[in-house]
């Protein structure tokens, strides 16, 4: 039909909508489906997990594997070390945020790649971002499936914020995006310290703990180093499905079964 402007349009709830517009922005949409309702993303990273190698990696993993049986698990990787070392060069070169996003998702898939085959006697099995949908026909094989972290902006990735160039949306962030989509039940991240700390805890033992805060009131405090990336924290305030983050020290057995089970463990962040 034509509008009165002379534009054809197509009948629907937004038709003649400019997509930025408030009000537009606002329209209440249709219940969202929960594509996999029942999954507990778990993310462990590079620098605090798989970087500490078999002395932490096996029984972690065999712990991780050993609750796939019971809970529907995606895995998802981080870099680590390697990571830190490719931005290092790549920032020294002058590579643009884009490409330094590129450079670190070799790194967190290479990671995906080793942490797939430790779990293949549990049937892990290594995933692309395009596999996503691919996860409920995974899932009911029984399959415990790895992916890496790094959200796939590539060169598209978001400007540093603050004239930096380190990309804002690195693996914690892909694992609470990936969690969000496929309606996920819990969104862990995997860490090398008990949580979430006022302070780092490695440079000052005697750092405030917090065992539970609201993504506003995190974003507040605007602490200097946190254990987690603020892109999450950010993006838990507009959220959906995912209402709370939790952050738990992976190198303790029996925390990622814990915070799969709602058990009181580690920091929650939650929507509010």
């Amino acid at each position: 039909m034509k509008n009165m402007k002379g534009r054809f349009e197509l009948v629907s709830a937004l038709m003649g909508e400019t997509l930025v517009r408030k009000k537009g922005q606002r329209r209440a949409a249709a219940e969202q489906i929960r594509i996999t309702p029942e999954l507990n993303v778990i993310k462990i990273g590079g620098h605090a997990a798989i970087d500490y190698g078999k002395k932490v990696m096996h029984p972690l993993l065999t712990e991780i594997g050993e609750l796939s049986k019971k809970h529907q698990i995606l895995l998802v990787t981080g870099g680590g070390g390697r990571v830190r070392h490719i931005m290092d060069v790549g920032m020294d070169l002058g590579m643009p945020t884009g490409v330094l996003a590129e450079l670190s998702a070799k790194i967190s898939e290479q990671n995906a790649i080793m942490v797939s085959i430790l779990l293949s006697r549990y049937n892990g099995v290594r995933i692309h971002t395009g596999d996503l949908l691919e996860l409920p026909s995974l899932l009911k094989l029984k399959m415990l499936p790895v992916m890496h972290g790094t959200p796939p902006y590539g060169l598209y990735e978001h400007p540093a914020k603050k004239g930096g160039s380190v990309p804002p949306h690195r693996t914690d962030t892909g694992a609470f995006l990936i969690a969000e989509v496929m309606g996920a039940k819990n969104c862990i991240i995997g860490k090398n310290v008990n949580g979430l700390y006022r302070e780092n805890p490695q440079k000052n033992p005697d750092a405030e703990f917090i065992a539970k805060i609201s993504a506003s009131e995190l974003l507040e405090m605007n602490l200097e180093d946190m254990v987690i990336e603020p892109m999450v924290v950010e993006l838990l305030r507009d959220a959906t499905h995912i209402r709370e983050v939790k952050i738990v020290n992976c190198h303790v057995k029996g925390n990622i079964g814990k915070a799969i089970q709602n058990k009181k463990v580690g920091t929650v962040i939650t929507s509010g």
